[in-house]
């Protein structure tokens, strides 16, 4: 094995909390170097969150001008959806990014080494450039950053259509005449819906019982509603038995249902069936790096590995898939590494899912709350009793809070415009640990969707009688 070259810290990929830990840990005076295979500043700003909602927020606008005469503004001449101007938006987004992502590499010094890593010794990597050469580097302290991708579900058939991903998805410059989208998860329908109002013919076909498997039914069926009535059509309890065909020509899908079963045909086919980490093949048990069942680093709640002085950040590590939880792992490394004792058990994992009108959630579901022998009180206000909406005509939806025993917000739920804007202020008071009535008879400006809250909350059921 050749010398290595020496660095203070090591990070394995350039995703959301890699490249800020790498960046901090540079100016701090720490000699760092980040391998990345691909996607510089990782898959967020590349081929995820920030394009994805880019497109989302394109179909929105096609969506509203398709319905703009309600608002007293007419369109002559009809509409039509130019996907390369959409695509280039992203695009240009996307290298706004990449530029933004070399400047802080260049001011903090972190160095950025573009190639392929796998170790071959303990904290010992040998990196192929993707410009040709390699380097052997080692660290002090090491921090897998390495993310997921999207998992292929084994149908036959499926793998040589050559279908989409949200990577590939997001990349055509035309608008399918029929997307077959596999899952119903949040990927899934985000896509399944901007597609459906870029003008395709959407078909959603989820294994389980109910799409969005994680939340409560009423919440789930309610979705499905909403892009039903847009025209997306859902089958549930749908097991894929076969696919023939290429995903962007033509391709047929054999289905399952209770109905029995069912040939469709579609014309490009989005894989968007869950994800799987990037830990294999990369040599992780000559690091020393235990993985669990699923693949998953295993690491404790300082997020440290079975590996002396080798950290893990992010969805390789089993976190929850989501850019901000990438960014606490990052905080609870920084704070501990500074001498503090922070960890991953108990903290408040806030979501959305970018639907049209959006879902927003926050602690736990109903579901949840009964699967954990919690005694909750149930308060809930349909979104068009908030008057904002009386405005925008964004009425669909609705909100539901959970409360506990000693009065304190365990759970809330939103679907409706601005919903993720809302739950902040519901985290907010859950985290500081306030009883409901005081979010209840806040001032809450008029009008606004927060407004809603005071309702909401006024609806809580009072304590049942010992």
């Amino acid at each position: 094995m050749p010398q290595p070259e020496r660095f203070d810290l090591l990070v394995l990929g350039s995703g959301y909390g890699g490249k800020l830990l790498a960046w901090h840990m540079a100016q701090s005076g720490r000699r760092t170097a980040v391998v990345e295979r691909r996607w510089i500043g990782g898959s967020c700003p590349n081929i995820a969150c920030m394009p994805s909602k880019n497109e989302v927020w394109a179909a929105r606008i096609a969506h509203q001008v398709r319905h703009a005469a309600e608002f007293g503004t007419m369109t002559a001449g009809g509409q039509t959806t130019d996907m390369a101007k959409v695509r280039q938006r992203k695009r240009d987004m996307v290298a706004r990014e990449v530029t933004a992502h070399l400047e802080n590499y260049r001011a903090t010094g972190a160095e950025l080494i573009m190639g392929t890593g796998q170790f071959i010794a303990p904290k010992t990597l040998e990196v192929r450039l993707n410009d040709g050469g390699t380097r052997t580097l080692a660290a002090d302290q090491v921090f897998l950053n390495l993310g997921s991708r999207a998992a292929i579900p084994s149908v036959p058939g499926l793998d040589a259509a050559r279908p989409l991903t949200h990577i590939e998805v997001l990349e055509l410059d035309y608008c399918p005449s029929h997307l077959v989208v596999l899952g119903g998860g949040y990927v899934g329908l985000e896509m399944a819906q901007a597609y459906r109002r870029f003008g395709s013919r959407v078909t959603v076909i989820e294994a389980g019982p109910q799409i969005m498997s994680r939340e409560d039914a009423d919440v789930a069926d309610r979705v499905q509603r909403i892009l039903s009535g847009e025209g997306v059509r859902f089958l549930t309890g749908a097991e894929t038995l076969g696919v023939v065909g290429r995903s962007g020509e033509e391709v047929r899908l054999s289905v399952r249902t209770s109905a029995g079963e069912e040939q469709i045909a579609g014309s490009d086919i989005l894989v968007a069936a869950g994800r799987v980490p990037n830990t294999a093949g990369i040599g992780l048990d000559e690091a020393g790096v235990e993985l669990d069942d699923r693949g998953y680093i295993r690491v404790n709640d300082r997020l440290e590995t079975t590996a002396p002085n080798v950290w893990a950040i992010g969805e390789c590590a089993g976190s929850p898939q989501f850019t901000h939880i990438s960014f606490d792992d990052f905080r609870i490394i920084r704070d501990n590494l500074a001498g503090g004792n922070r960890g991953t058990r108990d903290r408040l994992v806030p979501y959305c899912v970018f639907t049209d009108p959006p879902l927003a959630r926050v602690g736990l579901s109903e579901t949840e709350a009964q699967r954990q022998g919690i005694a909750a009180r149930v308060a809930r206000l349909p979104t068009d009793a908030v008057l904002r909406t009386h405005t925008t005509n964004e009425t669909q939806g609705f909100m539901k809070a959970l409360i506990g025993a000693d009065d304190r917000i365990l759970g809330f739920t939103m679907i409706g415009s601005e919903a993720g804007e809302v739950m902040a202020v519901v985290q907010t008071a859950m985290l500081a640990e306030i009883p409901y009535w005081k979010l209840r008879d806040a001032v809450i400006a008029h009008l606004t969707m927060a407004e809603g809250l005071g309702p909401l909350l006024a609806n809580v059921p009072a304590r049942s009688a010992q």
